[in-house]
């Protein structure tokens, strides 16, 4: 058997968990120390209902599939602004950079739908209709460009988010936002006990690979060198002994 090697510090935490978890049986302890050994920090996207192994590998895919932020190009009409240091959520025509605040105007969502539909530079037509197309930001730096009075019409390139489609000045804007409102953070064993959330391909098969029973005994054989774990180590024993007798009956 390959010896399993077991730093002082993630014993440290082994021994932590333990004393709060005293019943804990052995893959839910097993799969503490994976989370520890291997700094896993599972979190769940919300939108694809799918749990990544960290919120670093979630946004590395997604960036690599181009599900994460789009550069697009907005307007800044010319004149004096619609909007003021105090609006906190805008909507833009992206026809022709006319905006609406959320303290600038009674019903700005109205107002930006019924503008857009009447608007003479939007050309673009769904059924018929003229589309109902605008953005929508939150994000100060993008806010802050509208507010400064223009001479002339300006083009900006900014981020949109593809979950939510706001505007962001930066792609670390959108996501700091993504990680605030979109994902969610699971502990590592709940990861292999919910039936709620699909799990990512490639995390799917960390799991699968570290739960071999050669693997699981390795760690039981390593704990087992450390006088704090021998009554959990002689209690899993019983447990699994008691399991193989049950199933042989049955058998």
């Amino acid at each position: 058997m390959t010896k399993l090697a077991v730093s002082d510090g993630i014993i440290s935490d082994m021994e932590g968990f333990l004393k709060k978890n005293r019943k804990a049986d052995l893959i839910t302890t097993y799969l503490f120390f994976l989370e520890k050994k291997h700094r896993l920090d599972p979190v769940v996207f919300m939108r694809e209902k799918k749990i990544y192994q960290s919120r670093d590998d979630l946004i590395r895919i997604l960036e690599s599939q181009g599900k994460l932020w789009r550069e697009t190009e907005i307007k800044i009409q010319m004149g004096k602004p619609s909007v003021n240091e105090a609006t906190k959520k805008i909507y833009i025509c992206p026809f022709t950079g006319k905006v609406f605040g959320d303290n600038t105007h009674a019903n700005p969502q109205d107002a930006i739908y019924e503008w857009v539909m009447k608007c003479p530079e939007n050309t673009e037509r769904k059924d018929g209709m003229r589309v109902k197309k605008f953005y929508i930001s939150e994000d100060p730096e993008v806010i802050r460009s509208y507010i400064k009075e223009q001479k002339e019409p300006l083009k900006k390139m900014v981020y949109t988010s593809v979950s939510t489609g706001k505007l962001f000045h930066s792609r670390e804007g959108v996501v700091e936002d993504f990680c605030e409102n979109q994902i969610k953070s699971i502990p590592m064993r709940d990861v292999t006990t919910q039936n709620r959330f699909e799990i990512q391909e490639e995390f799917l098969a960390f799991i699968q690979t570290h739960l071999e029973e050669s693997k699981i005994a390795a760690f039981v054989e390593a704990l087992s060198q450390y006088e704090p774990f021998a009554k959990h180590v002689e209690r899993w024993m019983e447990e699994g002994a008691e399991e193989t007798e049950a199933e042989e009956e049955e058998e």
